[in-house]
């Protein structure tokens, strides 16, 4: 019951704070930066996330247990994954973002136009379809023999394989080719643009324009950490190594606490949200 609580009130606080982003960079003029709409956009992303995990989770735990049809663990997976794939690109996108502000500020407002803005998004969303419909397929490569129990929350990719009579090779080969090779181009973009900031930064004789060009960066490179960190103990970590309950926690990690903790890290250390909830409020 406590952790039903606790997770309810998480969530909760994900949804408000999410949406209340979403409300802000929509209607505030102030917010209308390629720097906001991406914030919103990643908003968008977490608010679909955690509806798609979080209620059928709160029914697993009310009755100690839940059952699910193969097509509904299936659609669950696909909705799951999209906004986690989503993320991975945007984040991508938003440290390009950044290192056009640092590195480039005199043709910013000429690079991230409106348009171009969208086409990032758009193309994100298009090579997140591509991507999760070919992880998604793989599922209906596998084939269950036992008794079909899922020691986890949610239906993922990971404790679905661990059940399988057979077929989960194949089926990792073929997220292997496709997951891996996107990953490592998105840690390396992000590396580089970043290595590139930080150079940029420290070349800046004033402390205070150092300070203020840091700040700029800090909160989408916190997510960042965060996000990859989680990801890659989950993911890229030997699941044999781990029990059941450690894979659990880390699970709620990325799924569950993290689209709560990026709407506190992204407003309440900025200084433009807070004068906008201001403004809104009075």
């Amino acid at each position: 019951m406590f952790l039903f609580c606790l997770l309810l009130v998480v969530y909760c606080g994900t949804i408000c704070g999410n949406l209340l982003t979403i409300t802000l960079v929509s209607i505030s003029k102030n917010l209308h930066t390629p720097m906001y709409f991406f914030i919103c956009q990643l908003s968008i992303s977490e608010v679909f996330l955690t509806t798609d995990i979080v209620p059928f989770m709160f029914y697993i735990l009310l009755n100690n247990g839940g059952t699910i049809t193969f097509n509904g663990c299936v659609t669950q997976f696909f909705f799951f994954s999209a906004p986690e794939v989503f993320e991975c690109f945007l984040l991508t996108v938003m440290s390009y973002d950044r290192y056009v502000a640092i590195c480039n500020p005199l043709r910013y407002s000429s690079i991230m136009t409106t348009d171009y803005c969208v086409k990032l998004v758009v193309s994100c969303w298009l090579a997140v379809f591509f991507i999760v419909g070919i992880d998604t397929s793989t599922l209906f490569l596998l084939r269950f023999c036992g008794t079909n129990i899922i020691d986890h929350f949610f239906c993922d990719l990971v404790p679905l394989l661990e059940i399988a009579c057979s077929g989960s090779q194949l089926a990792e080969l073929e997220v292997s080719l496709v997951g891996s090779p996107t990953l490592c181009i998105q840690i390396t973009i992000i590396t580089v643009s970043y290595v590139n900031i930080i150079t940029t930064i420290l070349k800046i004789p004033s402390n205070i324009s150092r300070q203020k060009a840091f700040s700029t960066c800090s909160s989408h490179l916190i997510v960042v950490s965060i996000f990859y960190c989680t990801l890659f103990i989950v993911y890229a970590y030997p699941t044999k190594g781990q029990s059941s309950t450690i894979s659990k926690v880390l699970s709620l990690l990325y799924t569950v606490f993290t689209p709560f903790i990026n709407p506190i890290i992204y407003s309440l250390r900025n200084k433009d949200i807070m004068k906008a909830i201001k403004e809104t409020i009075f």
